[in-house]
Formats: C-alpha cells, sequence, structure tokens
C-alpha cells in the first residue's frame, strides 16, 4: 500500500484543538441537521401515538403475517450496534492501528442503535403500558413468561449487550474527560468531573484503567457472536418455511457487522468533512474498513446461496416454494433490492480506488443499509405471508403509520448522535496521541513503517 496512505501528519500538540473543535458553539447547518431531525422525530412520535388510540389495526400488521416492520427493523438497529463492539473491543485486542480514529463513534453508535431497537419491542405489542408483562420477575399474579421462547432470549440477550457496551463505553470516555474536564465551565465542568471519577493522569491509575479497558475488552467480544445470533433463533427455532435454518446465527452476526461497519462509514464520511478531520481520518481508515464490508458481505452472499441450495437439496416442498416466492413473487421486490444492495454494489469494494473514493464509498454504504433493512423485512415477511396452508395466506403491506415510525427510528437514532458530537469528543484524545509523536521529535512520520516498508 502506498506510504502516504500511513502517514501521520498531525503534530502531537494539535491533537486536542483540533478534537475538541467539535464540542465548540454549533453553527447553522448543525442547527438546520437538528431541526430536520427533530421533525422527522414529531413525525415519527405523531404515529405512534395515533397507533396507540386507534389501536393495532391502523398497522398493516394482519394474519398471518403479524411481524412486520417493527421487528424488521428491531432485528436492523440491533445488528447496526455491533460494528462499535467489533472496532472498540476485538480491533482493541488485536492492536489493530486503524481503529484509533474510529472506534469512539462506532462505540457511541452502538449505545444509539441499541436505543433505537429496545424501543420496537414496546412499540410492537400495541398496548405499551402492559409491557412490563413482559419481564421475569415474581409477581403478585403469580405468573411467569415463558422461559423457552426465544423472544425472552432477547430481553436478557439485548440488556446485557446494553449493559456491557455502556460500561465499556463510559470506561473509555475517562481519561478523555478528564483531559477537558479544566477547561470545562459551568455544568459541562460538573458533569465532566462526575464522569471522569478521579482520574488524574497518574501512572498508578493508567496501569489500572488499562487493565480494566482490555478485561471488559475480553468481556464484550463473545457479545458480537451470541446476542445477534440469539435474535437468529427468534426465527430459526420455529418451524416457519424459510426460517428453520442452523444456518440463522452465523449468517446474522455476519450481516450484522456488514450492516454496522456500513452506518459507521456513512456517519464518519460527512462528520470528517463538515469538522475538518482529515489529519486523522484518512483514506487509509476507510480502506481498512472497507475491506471488512467486503469480508463480511462475502459471507453474506455466500449464505444467501447456501439458503437456495439447501432448499433445493432437501427436496422440501414448503422450502423449495418459499424461496421461489422471494425471488419471483409478490415479494420480488423487496429481495432484489437486498441482493442487488448487499451482494452487486459492494463488489465495487474490490477496486481499491472505490475505497479511497469517499464520496462513492459514502454513496454504497448507504445502499448496503438499505440491502440490509430490507434482507430482515423478506425474511419476516415473505415467509409469514405464504406458510403450510394456502387459505390462510395473506399479503402485507406497510401502512404510513409503520413507515412512519421507521422514519422517527432513524431520528432518533441521529439525534443522540448530533448531541453527542456537541457533548464529548468524538474521536479519542489518548489513543491518537499514543501514535503521534512526543512534542519534541519535531513533524510526524509514519506511525506503520514496516508495515509499508
Amino acid at each position: 500500500m502506498d506510504v502516504k496512505q500511513h502517514e501521520i501528519n498531525f503534530r502531537y500538540d494539535e491533537i486536542t484543538k483540533d478534537i475538541l473543535r467539535t464540542l465548540e458553539k454549533p453553527g447553522l447547518p448543525y442547527w438546520i441537521m437538528i431541526a430536520l431531525i427533530m421533525g422527522g422525530l414529531a413525525f415519527g412520535i405523531v404515529a405512534w401515538m395515533y397507533q396507540i388510540k386507534e389501536g393495532m389495526g391502523v398497522a398493516g400488521l394482519n394474519h398471518p403475517v403479524g411481524w412486520g416492520v417493527y421487528i424488521t427493523d428491531f432485528v436492523f438497529w440491533v445488528g447496526i450496534g455491533h460494528a462499535g463492539t467489533l472496532i472498540s473491543a476485538i480491533l482493541f485486542l488485536f492492536r489493530a492501528k486503524w481503529r484509533n480514529a474510529i472506534f469512539r463513534s462506532a462505540e457511541a453508535m452502538t449505545i444509539f442503535a441499541v436505543l433505537t431497537a429496545a424501543l420496537f419491542p414496546l412499540i410492537h405489542v400495541g398496548r405499551v403500558w402492559v409491557a412490563w408483562w413482559l419481564i421475569p420477575y415474581p409477581n403478585q399474579r403469580e405468573l411467569w413468561v415463558n422461559f423457552r421462547s426465544p423472544l425472552l432470549w432477547d430481553v436478557f440477550a439485548i440488556n446485557t449487550y446494553f449493559s456491557v457496551s455502556a460500561i465499556f463505553f463510559c470506561i473509555g470516555l475517562i481519561p478523555d474527560v478528564a483531559a477537558i474536564r479544566d477547561k470545562a465551565r459551568g455544568m459541562r465542568k460538573t458533569i465532566y468531573t462526575f464522569m471522569s471519577l478521579g482520574f488524574d493522569n497518574s501512572n498508578h491509575q493508567w496501569r489500572h484503567y488499562m487493565a480494566g479497558y482490555g478485561f471488559f475488552a475480553a468481556l464484550a467480544t463473545p457479545l458480537v457472536l451470541s446476542v445477534h445470533s440469539v435474535v437468529s433463533w427468534d426465527f430459526a427455532v420455529s418451524i416457519v418455511p424459510g426460517w428453520h435454518s442452523t444456518l440463522f446465527a452465523p449468517y446474522f452476526v455476519a450481516g450484522a457487522v456488514f450492516s454496522g461497519m456500513a452506518m459507521v462509514m456513512t456517519i464518519l464520511i460527512p462528520f470528517r468533512s463538515i469538522f475538518k478531520l482529515e489529519k486523522y481520518l484518512t483514506t487509509w481508515h476507510f480502506d481498512m474498513m472497507s475491506r471488512l464490508v467486503m469480508l463480511t458481505g462475502s459471507i453474506v452472499t455466500y449464505s444467501y446461496l447456501t439458503e437456495y441450495f439447501i432448499a433445493w437439496y432437501s427436496d422440501d416442498p414448503f422450502e423449495m416454494f418459499i424461496f421461489y416466492e422471494r425471488a419471483f413473487g409478490k415479494y420480488q421486490l423487496p429481495f432484489m433490492l437486498m441482493f442487488g444492495c448487499n451482494c452487486v454494489i459492494p463488489l465495487l469494494l474490490w477496486f481499491r480506488g472505490i475505497r479511497t473514493n469517499l464520496k462513492a464509498l459514502w454513496v454504497i454504504t448507504i445502499f448496503v443499509n438499505i440491502g440490509m433493512w430490507f434482507e430482515r423485512f423478506n425474511i419476516i415477511v415473505s415467509s409469514l405471508a405464504q406458510e403450510f396452508d394456502p387459505y390462510s395466506w395473506g399479503w402485507y403491506v406497510p401502512s404510513w403509520v409503520e413507515m412512519g415510525i421507521t422514519l422517527g427510528s432513524f431520528c432518533w437514532f441521529f439525534m443522540w448522535f448530533f448531541l453527542f458530537i456537541k457533548f464529548f469528543p468524538s474521536l479519542a484524545l489518548t489513543e491518537m496521541k499514543e501514535i503521534a509523536d512526543p512534542p519534541h521529535s519535531g513533524k510526524g512520520h509514519s506511525a506503520h513503517g514496516k508495515e509499508a516498508a
């Protein structure tokens, strides 16, 4: 690879000033984006309130399609949250150098994606005021939820994933929050003082901090594999044609990392340009992320082909029918969007010129996330609409309420991210300083000289 892609073009004494620039008073473009986001969120809230008032009949859900856009959104947002833990924990354990500049934003994205995913079980049950009945705890009614249901497994999986990811995220923030604590004023100083937990940058504290950070990285790593595997079992443990497959766990995990990495790039490419962080988020970082997207995209494509092969090889008429109908039936459009966006368009990433062209890369990542949303829609709806008995078949079309709530979920996610970048450093100050030259050594040099050579 070109040596220039590895070159560090920033000085040690520039890092704090450049990165903390994102915390300064926002300008007009920021407020315009916030206004658009809040408008979309308000529309989603109105749609949800309308559904609560009028009942679930205003949604497109019917018999036999009891799961639709809401569960599609749930699985999609859980998947988006996987890239943060992957970048932060797994790449930390492997000491991948391209992680330093991107992991903070990816970690934040994980937290906000899981917060968004957690809304949809509440929305889907309709009567949200009795959703607490789903939580397993001793109660005066002596009623217990079904522990053999994968829907209950989701409760444990998602809460565990959110708890560990949130703790890992907050631990990673401690040195950076401590670095800006003394410069802050007013309420910010109070918040930063609390969050820094008395961190004073001493050698003693650093040794214990790194030991704790490494422990949580090791603890969070299995969650990347386990959480979306549990989500896939919502489908795989049933006998519904097109769902009952041992392929679903690795297939869903690869798809989650695929969509999550694409979302990280979708966010970071405009963020890099808006805040003039080209020195820190280089094309080399996006090239490395694109390679991971290529890998997971290839696994997803292989999984699609394997599903069709197994359906044919099994000689099961129900399986064969479902997979034929996905490609050529009434839900052909979601299938074509899924296959085109997830299998065909990412092939462009095999060209290095595309991987380092950020405008093209940004468009590709948007298509990937569109394709991954339609993948979940395709899996859920096509199997439920045409199960075993033709007499009970029914066609599902999302209503404006469901699409409005989906729009609101995206605005909810981006609202949290836009707030985050104005209150906390979106790039890790301490980790960027680790790879920079110390102040006395002059201008930067290649941090990856061995690889480049």
